[in-house]
């Protein structure tokens, strides 16, 4: 399929933050484009501000017999009424993984992947090599603070994507230079175990060329498999000095995830003191150690998306690392029922470099109700290793609850859910 010859681009899901992305590539490449979602949001909005038709509710009545693409988001599964009506009138459909796949043909790729920091470093990424007047195409996973958006239409030769590895989507790909940030447990509602993770990674870099570079950590336990069978040129990003780093987002994992981004640099010949500029002034992205705002107490706001007990756990130490003398209280929501059940362990141990946590119910997103599960047993576990935890069955409890904590100085939301409102009624409150 030629995706320029297409005119019509219906999109299941738009209001998804990869999705979204194509859909204002398609707006870009002058296509008339329409996208369904469940509810109204900031996304949607934007993108109907665009001229994108935007349906809320998902029905068969939204797909008009001359589209000549569906593109749905991966968390669409086949009995969705406007798939079965596709299917019905004969029209192709493509996962978002397989449409990008698509349109990356067209570039010379940079993909970054891993478990954790995807999408920090494309971001970091794209914002070395637009300073450097690489004029790259970008898609991340989140807003960039510059732009707002997900999207950057570029004129240059580059594609910069955030590939996931979920469901082995990242496989639709295939780059010419690829950042794997690290490689851990997480999906287990997919993969079977660490070593299946490992193959999906193993095919990904097996898909290289002997000219292409695989940049990563060569000394990762979990990524030596992956490193000792590619066959393209691999770069160490440990060996990248910090020299001259002082990033404005709080973590050693920022920092980490900043030497892959030289070490990217340094393949591209861009000069050293020209990206450390670059990545000194980042001020990160949409829910990613986000500063949401301050209230007249003193008391500073912030909203990220980890969801993954080594998420929780290391963005966590990033905050304490960055605010040593402060009371950090952490509003949390536990995402799916299946990663809470799986790392119930791991997610307890978690909150040790904080003050208070607040504990909201589990975000089900893709999944059925699972009453063998619930938040009420993640605090129970979580008191053996922080007593200051309780649970907040609602937003409007945990707003309260932050208010009646004394001596606060840094709020913190987490999780891959709605769990950013509660910061969001903190501060208007």
């Amino acid at each position: 399929m030629d995706l320029k010859d297409l005119k019509k681009i219906h999109l299941v899901g738009v209001g998804g933050i990869g999705v979204s992305a194509l859909a204002r590539m398609f707006l870009d490449g002058k296509k008339q484009v329409s996208g369904s979602d469940m509810s109204e949001s900031k996304i949607t909005q934007s993108l109907k501000d665009l001229g994108v038709t935007i349906f809320i509710g998902h029905q068969s009545a939204n797909v008009a017999k001359d589209i000549d693409l569906i593109v749905y988001s991966p968390a669409i599964n086949e009995s969705n009424p406007e798939i079965l009506e596709a299917k019905r009138l004969g029209i192709t459909t493509l996962s978002y993984p397989q449409a990008l796949g698509l349109f990356s043909q067209n570039y010379s790729l940079i993909a970054v992947s891993g478990t954790h920091g995807k999408t920090t470093t494309t971001a970091m990424t794209a914002k070395v090599l637009i300073e450097a007047n690489f004029d790259p195409t970008v898609v991340v996973g989140s807003l960039l603070k510059e732009t707002g958006t997900n999207y950057i239409s570029g004129q240059g030769e580059y594609l910069i994507i955030e590939a996931c590895e979920y469901k082995r989507s990242f496989l639709n790909f295939k780059p010419h230079i690829l950042i794997i940030t690290n490689i851990d447990l997480d999906h287990l509602d997919y993969y079977k175990d660490l070593v299946d993770i490992q193959s999906a990674f193993n095919e990904l870099v097996s898909k290289m060329s002997e000219g292409d570079y695989l940049i990563c950590d060569v000394k990762h336990k979990n990524l030596e498999p992956v490193v000792a069978l590619a066959k393209c040129r691999v770069v160490d990003y440990k060996n990248i000095l910090r020299e001259g780093l002082g990033l404005k987002i709080p973590g050693e994992h920022n920092i980490v995830n900043a030497q892959s981004v030289l070490a990217l640099a340094e393949i591209l010949n861009i000069e050293r003191r020209q990206a450390l500029d670059s990545l000194n002034s980042f001020e990160g992205t949409w829910r990613r150690s986000e500063y949401k705002g301050e209230i007249n107490e003193g008391i500073k706001v912030y909203d990220d998306y980890a969801h993954n007990p080594t998420e929780v756990s290391i963005t966590l130490k990033g905050f304490r690392d960055f605010f040593p003398s402060k009371k950090i209280v952490v509003v949390f929501q536990p995402h799916l029922y299946s990663r809470t059940k799986i790392f119930l362990k791991e997610f307890s141990q978690s909150f040790g470099d904080v003050d208070e946590v607040i504990i909201l119910p589990i975000y089900a997103a893709r999944e059925s109700f699972d009453e063998s599960i619930n938040s009420e047993m993640l605090v129970e576990e979580i008191k053996k290793y922080n007593r200051n935890v309780v649970f907040a069955s609602n937003f409007n409890l945990a707003v309260e609850r932050i208010n009646n904590i004394k001596d606060k100085d840094i709020v913190i939301t987490m999780g891959a859910g709605d769990v950013w409102k509660v910061g969001d009624m903190f501060l208007e409150n």
